[in-house]
């Protein structure tokens, strides 16, 4: 295929013959020699390499009348005498013959070189669609690959009317009435129409309807049929990539609802049992006031009392963790982070968490340590997850120890439990949500104190790891890392 206009190829040709004249004649001057076929011959492989077979054929026979007229005796007139009637009828043999294998050569050529920007644009545009999961991105794409294609432009129209183009001007609205027409068509399988200079096609895959692809050509350029074939291919493979994007999302529509599903069961599980439990020991001790706190001893309504308030405290913070998570889990979590004594925070945190649980734990916080950057109560809150945590799965006899210190710019805190530690195929799941070892299956809570602790101290821009203690220690220690104040 060829861009050029036919009138300027023939003129071309004419051209060419035109210059083989001039340097005939100056050969003829200065050989005095009238046979100077070649130089005409050399025109005409050189107007169908250039130009192609017609105008090859148009130089051979012009060629071969100014031959006649101006090279053969008498000169400057038309003869055909027995004499030159063979030199001239080889010639013009010869001169179609070269301009026809010469032109076929070219055009094949031509149409080689369609192919291969064809084909190019065909593997660059599988390459990004391979690598995009939008439906908008891929249209986009697809719109620009088939315009670089066609070497003209290109228009995507989408299942929800949704236009994506490469285009000199706006399609006009007989197009999009032919294109919205066209994707109302019933049919599982692509096909492809003209409007005007105008190619459709539709995008359907699996007997899914997608959109409606054009294209046309640069001018008045018509695309051979090759072009054409690799251009469907081309739009095939872009409703290919629609069709797995689609795929993409329902799959992770899927997964997301199973996932919400699985955080529901958890949530019911966690409600039916972790709940009801301090709610049941809050109705007995208060119904048992109720009726006989007359009768019961005075130590005895202070145990139910102190029962009373201990399950609430218990309520609340199960409470307090569903709700923090949500907000972890909506993104919702937003923290400017200030500088706060974090020697204070760990120093309340521990004080009381061992008062709430009847335990003792040593401290290591010097009184020097650097102030810390995050919010002092979320910090708190993360913080006393780690260490109630800790005190349950302590042996009574133990101590759990808290230290601070200060490294590389950054505030650490660690909490250190002579427990039984974690398993180690349980260790990287440690702070997943609902997540609860085997040592704690008999304790109760939620499993979400240490998954909220790390959605906290994260949205503070700091971080918390889990490690199993070497023995003959033992026990499992978690280390808090925040940025230090400057």
């Amino acid at each position: 295929m060829t861009r050029r206009r036919p009138p300027f190829r023939y003129a071309a040709a004419a051209g060419l013959v035109l210059i083989a004249t001039g340097a005939a004649e100056l050969l003829f001057r200065l050989t005095e020699s009238p046979r100077l076929s070649m130089v005409f011959l050399a025109a005409v492989l050189l107007a169908a390499y250039l130009l192609g077979s017609g105008p090859a054929y148009f130089a051979a026979g012009l060629a071969f009348l100014v031959y006649n007229f101006y090279l053969v005796e008498p000169r400057f007139s038309f003869s055909f005498e027995s004499e030159d009637a063979i030199t001239l009828a080889v010639f013009l043999a010869v001169a179609m013959l070269t301009g026809n294998l010469t032109g076929r050569v070219r055009d094949q050529a031509a149409r080689a070189e369609a192919r291969a920007r064809t084909t190019g644009a065909l593997f660059r545009a599988t390459r990004d669609f391979s690598a995009l999961s939008e439906e908008s991105v891929i249209r986009e794409k697809l719109a620009g690959h088939l315009a670089a294609a066609a070497g003209g432009e290109a228009f995507v129209r989408g299942a929800t009317d949704s236009m994506d183009g490469v285009a000199v001007a706006a399609p006009d609205a007989g197009l999009l009435a032919a294109m919205a027409g066209l994707d109302q068509q019933p049919g599982d399988a692509s096909w492809t129409v003209a409007h005007g200079a105008w190619s459709l096609r539709t995008l359907r895959t699996a007997g899914q309807a997608l959109g409606v692809v054009a294209w046309r050509g640069a001018g008045d350029h018509a695309l051979g049929p090759d072009e054409q074939t690799l251009l469907e291919i081309l739009a095939d493979a872009g409703a290919a990539a629609l069709a797995r994007a689609r795929l993409a999302a329902a799959k992770a529509e899927v997964e997301a609802r199973a996932r919400t599903d699985d955080l529901r069961n958890a949530l019911l599980s966690s409600v039916s049992h972790d709940l009801r439990t301090p709610l049941a020991a809050i109705l007995a001790s208060a119904s048992s006031l109720e009726q006989f706190g007359e009768d019961f001893a005075p130590d005895v309504r202070r145990d139910l009392a102190a029962t009373i308030q201990e399950e609430a405290e218990r309520l609340d913070a199960f409470v307090a963790n569903l709700l923090n998570m949500t907000r972890v889990e909506a993104g919702a979590l937003l923290v400017q982070p200030v500088p706060f004594s974090a020697a204070e925070v760990v120093s309340r945190t521990v004080a009381r968490r061992a008062k709430a649980l009847g335990r003792e734990a040593r401290l290591l916080v010097p009184a020097n340590l650097s102030e810390a950057l995050g919010d002092a109560v979320l910090f708190e809150q993360a913080l006393g997850n780690v260490v109630e945590n800790a005190m349950r799965h302590t042996p009574p006899h133990a101590q759990v120890a808290v230290k601070a210190w200060t490294e590389d710019g950054q505030v650490l805190v660690e909490v250190v439990d002579n427990g039984p530690g974690v398993a180690p195929e349980d260790l990287p799941r440690i702070f997943d949500k609902f997540f609860r070892g085997a040592p704690g299956a008999g304790r109760p809570g939620t499993g979400l104190g240490l998954s909220i602790t790390r959605g906290l101290v994260e949205g503070m821009g700091g971080a918390v790891s889990a490690a199993n203690r070497p023995a003959p220690e033992g026990g499992l220690a978690v280390t808090f890392r925040l940025r230090a104040a400057s």
